[in-house]
């Protein structure tokens, strides 16, 4: 005998499901709003109790003993009783595990009916999972016994599982996803067109993308238009370093601007001639983000400190945000930055080490795992850049990766030592970059990055194991209750890498205050004197 609902579902389901649920109302990297909280706790209900309901058939498959049917129904009160209360325990505590992670970020903290509104949405992702899956256990019941009647029960089964899986991907992946990428991609066009009326071609022949640029302003897309318009002014940096300034070069190709990332890569070097900006102190090539998006907080601190002596150029490889970018076309973004990277190093390398300027690299998130696969080290053995700033580098960054896999046993995981410190260093909120064994070389590459990024420490092998990390010593900005469970803590992270929030200074969002010790670090520029430093700190410290 069973009672009410729970004749529809299995008890050790439940249970197992309850447990992933619980566990998934502890706190990960960022504070996640109730939507989202709501959204990992449903399925990682569903997970906890598609495993559950696998072990139980695994159990009577192989005949093993099962309660006797008077008990059964005390077994089911009992277990319904539990999970109830072990729902009601962790929803009560998941608020203060979110308070607690939104203090450790310097954020104000929640209040009202968020346990309420977790379970509802909890409960409705859960039953849309096991009605799909009850969908596709009867799809293939129909379809197995259609075939017994030619082939062997045996036979019938393996083969009906194998086409209601392919009839299930059809449908998700061939018209769902499909629809959905489709819907995105016309959105985030119609998006990257919008001219807004604040951000108005320049007239200065000088500049990109007014009447004399090469480049038209309608083709640079929208991020590109605002990240031209944001340039600062020579009296805006002047007023910050009181030293005497000019207007820093910056020049974007936008993706209608060329037929191909060849063709956009040689118009950007012939703007980036015409205005001059090999003609500067320093060269920053970037890399953007999915959606073609360049940080002006990555910018706006190297152009301060080096008192507009900088040019920098870009060129746009999509419109879609990161994620649906690398999904969509991941090797675009990599051959886009590639063919930038060779039109501009190689009209560089012609010019006399002497008079040319210092080139960087600068990519952020996407942009930084895209800026690592222009080139590679046999492209510029010979004739070296001065180096690169990566900040959020992706956990698919194969530079990133290799040296953190290979730090000092002493190093956490999210403060890497690699080797003598000479070529790779990395730093945080709290710097990095100014320690080494060695001094730092002639090429350097710096590594950006918080504890707290979900962008950048996640992995899908966390799903069964736990990473490093997590272990032993924790970083600033990392939750002392965070803990490692099987699958719900890999749920966990894909849903703060989505859809996470944290303020700038934590998580993915890089602060300006940073960006400037970074660019200290690496460039160490001469003019550079603790006064001056004092005064950028406290401008990019202010904002």
């Amino acid at each position: 005998m069973r009672i009410g609902l729970l004749a529809w579902f299995s008890t050790t389901g439940l249970l197992l499901g309850t447990f992933f649920f619980a566990l998934s109302l502890t706190p990960s990297l960022v504070p996640r709003s109730e939507t989202v909280q709501g959204l990992i706790s449903g399925l990682s209900l569903a997970a906890g109790y598609g495993i559950g309901v696998a072990a139980d058939a695994l159990w009577r498959f192989m005949h093993l003993p099962t309660p006797r049917k008077h008990l059964r129904f005390y077994l089911q009160l009992t277990a319904g009783l539990l999970c109830g209360l072990t729902a009601v325990i962790f929803l009560w505590q998941a608020d203060r595990w979110q308070n607690a992670l939104r203090a450790l970020m310097e954020m104000e903290p929640t209040s009202g009916m968020r346990s309420l509104v977790i379970a509802l949405i909890a409960v409705l992702v859960f039953l849309f999972v096991f009605l799909l899956a009850h969908g596709f256990r009867r799809t293939f019941l129909f379809l197995s016994r259609k075939l017994e009647r030619f082939i062997s029960p045996h036979s019938a089964h393996l083969i009906g599982l194998a086409m209601a899986f392919a009839l299930f991907w059809a449908l998700v992946d061939g018209i769902l996803f499909s629809a959905a990428l489709r819907s995105a991609d016309t959105t985030h066009q119609q998006l990257d067109a919008l001219m807004e009326a604040e951000h108005e071609a320049p007239l200065d022949p000088a500049l990109a993308g007014s009447p004399a640029s090469l480049l038209a302003w309608e083709d640079m897309g929208r991020q590109g238009r605002r990240y031209l318009a944001g340039t600062p002014e020579p009296a805006d940096i002047q007023a910050v370093t009181g030293e005497d300034a000019q207007r820093p070069i910056r020049v974007y190709v936008g993706l209608n601007a060329g037929d191909s990332p060849e063709e956009r890569a040689e118009l950007a070097l012939q703007e980036l001639i015409r205005v001059g900006g090999f003609d500067r102190s320093t060269l920053l090539l970037i890399t953007p983000t999915g959606t073609g998006w360049v940080d002006p907080a990555g910018v706006e601190p190297v152009e301060y400190m080096l008192g507009g002596d900088v040019a920098s150029v870009a060129a746009q490889y999509s419109y879609l945000p990161s994620p649906i970018s690398l999904m969509a076309e991941g090797a675009y973004g990599a051959e886009s930055a590639r063919a930038l990277f060779q039109a501009v190093y190689g009209h560089w390398t012609e010019l006399a080490p002497t008079s040319r300027p210092d080139l960087y690299l600068f990519g952020l998130s996407l942009g930084a795992l895209n800026s690592d696969r222009s080139f590679d080290f046999y492209d510029i053995i010979n004739d070296p850049f001065q180096g690169a700033l990566w900040s959020g580098p992706p956990f698919r960054s194969d530079t990133w990766r290799d040296a953190t896999r290979r730090r000092h046993p002493d190093s956490p995981a999210w403060l890497p030592r690699f080797r003598d410190d000479a070529v790779i260093r990395f730093a945080n909120q709290q710097g990095g970059l100014e320690q080494g064994a060695r001094p730092w070389g002639n090429f350097r590459i710096a590594f950006l990055q918080y504890a707290s990024d979900p962008i950048t420490f996640f992995s899908p092998d966390i799903m069964f194991r736990e990473p490093d990390w997590m272990q032993s010593r924790r970083g600033p900005d990392v939750s002392k209750d965070l803990r490692w469970f099987p699958v719900v803590t890999m749920l966990q992270l894909a849903a703060d890498m989505a859809a996470g929030s944290a303020p700038t200074g934590y998580g993915h969002e890089i602060a300006a205050r940073d960006y400037l010790d970074a660019w200290m670090a690496l460039m160490e520029p001469g003019h550079l004197n603790e006064a001056l430093a004092r005064r950028l700190r406290n401008h990019f410290g202010d904002r």
